[in-house]
């Protein structure tokens, strides 16, 4: 059996060598370990530190975009204030032009209420009224009327003159009204006044023509009477008297005739 010789020295060299590296293993190993934890956590970090910085940009992005869309929404709303504004002062304009139509509108109905009541009344002028007349009724025009009562205040204020002038008008201008008969008597009387006799007569015997059932038709038959006594015919009041004794015997003017009848026998 061969013999392997070694230095000691070598031996406790290598030996210390060994166990060095023995002892040096463990840590360099863990040295090495906690240097890849520490690149993860660094990586981790970053990463966090990138998504936060990610996270900020878009929040930063998302904070512009809404801080853009409310200043959108600001100026929209400022404009739509806007519109309100101007749709309140046009609808305060309509409400103040509506307020004036109204005004006008009940004005020009006032005016023609007015007009219209201008109108009627006017109208009321010329519309036939009924009026009664020495116990005679009938339809007559305002303006007959009129100046048939003008007529008889001139008579009766002892114009004889202007009343037989007013009357003869009358009967020229309305020959076919119902003031014509008591038209006729009273401008035979106002003809009798003056002593226009015959002008008279005629007139008294258009009346008795056209009326003979007159209310004053005896009082016509009796004024006859008087113009033929005051012409001195006596022949003709004599048969004109007898004739309204026929005729009206019943009348206050027959009275007055047997009276006359009885003086010129």
């Amino acid at each position: 059996m061969r013999t392997l010789s070694f230095p000691v020295s070598y031996l406790f060299k290598a030996l210390a060598a060994g166990a060095l590296s023995a002892a040096l293993l463990p840590a360099a190993h863990a040295a090495l370990f906690e240097d890849d934890e520490a690149r993860r956590a660094i990586i981790e970090l970053r990463q966090r530190v990138d998504g936060l910085q990610m996270s900020q940009q878009r929040a930063a992005e998302e904070m512009r975009r809404l801080g853009e869309e409310n200043g959108q929404l600001r100026r929209s709303l400022l404009d739509l204030q806007g519109q309100i504004e101007t749709l309140r002062m046009e609808q305060s304009k309509l409400r103040g032009q509506n307020e004036q139509l109204l005004r006008d509108a009940a004005d020009l109905q006032r005016r023609q209420k007015d007009i219209a009541q201008g109108v009627d009344e006017r109208l009321k002028q010329f519309e036939p009224v009924k009026v009664t007349v020495d116990g005679q009724e009938f339809q007559a025009d305002p303006a007959e009327k009129k100046d048939f009562e003008a007529a008889l205040s001139v008579f009766r204020s002892g114009k004889f003159s202007d009343a037989s002038s007013a009357f003869a008008a009358f009967v020229r201008q309305y020959p076919r009204s119902g003031f014509v008969p008591s038209a006729r008597f009273w401008l035979g009387n106002a003809q009798y006044a003056t002593r226009e006799y015959k002008e008279a007569i005629n007139n008294f015997k258009l009346m008795l023509a056209d009326a003979p059932s007159h209310a004053r038709a005896p009082e016509a038959a009796l004024s006859i009477a008087n113009c033929q006594i005051e012409l001195k015919d006596t022949r003709a009041a004599r048969k004109t008297l007898e004739d309204l004794l026929r005729a009206y015997p019943q009348s206050e003017a027959a009275m007055a005739a047997k009276e006359r009848l009885s003086r010129l026998k």
